[in-house]
């Protein structure tokens, strides 16, 4: 259970056991507060398991967002994707910063950066998928946390991005006892070209803060990225 549905459903529990101690003074039974509390942990379930947790994340999202901490950490999160799908060389379509917004294209995070993923589903189909583009995408899928961490010394999210890697690592069929360590890897590979790109990512998080259209970022990142050695071997 992801971060998101255990603080909803903590939130849901707490308020709950709340209501039962007042609840005789507001002439509430115990019965009612049962049914409801039950009702309640019925919806989470449905949300999490039937429409991937987006109902708890707009909400978690809509209480969050009051913090301007946690607006930023969205923000530096979503540019570290940005920034390494840019750089990579493939094409960003779009990008959004909340859950309201990812929810209107069908994405299930607070955020996301989207891109073009039909060559990699294609090339998972035939079983095609080289080990050059297998690291390419994890790095991609760990870039949000190792931009998070470089910001805050830690990361808040990146969950649903992990999970992506261990399936994209369970669908190629590689060893089991290797996802841990590549994980590893690839949070290491991204924090390394988030380093060496610090002033072209700046840009880029000064460009989506003020909504800059993707055309716009793009060229923010241009104007001050430096080249770089290709990807090293995992």
């Amino acid at each position: 259970m992801n971060p998101t549905t255990l603080n909803l459903l903590a939130v849901s529990v707490f308020a709950f056991t709340i209501l039962s101690l007042v609840g005789p003074l507001l002439n509430i039974s115990p019965g009612a507060v049962a049914i409801a509390l039950t009702g309640c942990a019925g919806v989470i379930a449905v949300d999490r398991f039937g429409a991937q947790g987006k109902g708890g994340n707009l909400l978690i999202d809509l209480v969050s967002r009051q913090s301007s901490e946690y607006r930023q950490r969205i923000l530096h999160h979503e540019a570290g994707h940005f920034l390494i799908v840019y750089m990579l060389d493939i094409p960003v379509e779009s990008y959004t910063l909340s859950a309201w917004e990812a929810i209107k294209i069908g994405l299930p995070g607070l955020g996301g950066v989207v891109f073009n993923t039909e060559a990699i589903e294609a090339d998972i189909a035939k079983g095609s998928l080289s080990a050059q583009q297998i690291n390419r995408y994890c790095i991609i899928w760990m870039a949000g946390i190792a931009a998070e961490q470089r910001t805050y010394g830690n990361a808040q999210g990146g969950q649903d991005d992990q999970a992506k890697l261990r399936l994209l690592w369970q669908k190629t069929e590689r060893p089991a006892q290797g996802v841990d360590t590549h994980l590893r890897w690839s949070l290491l590979q991204a924090a390394s070209l988030l380093e060496r790109q610090e002033t072209a990512y700046e840009a880029l998080v000064t460009a989506m803060e003020s909504r800059a259209s993707v055309t716009d970022c793009c060229a923010a990142i241009e104007q001050h990225r430096v080249e770089t050695e290709p990807l090293a071997a995992a």
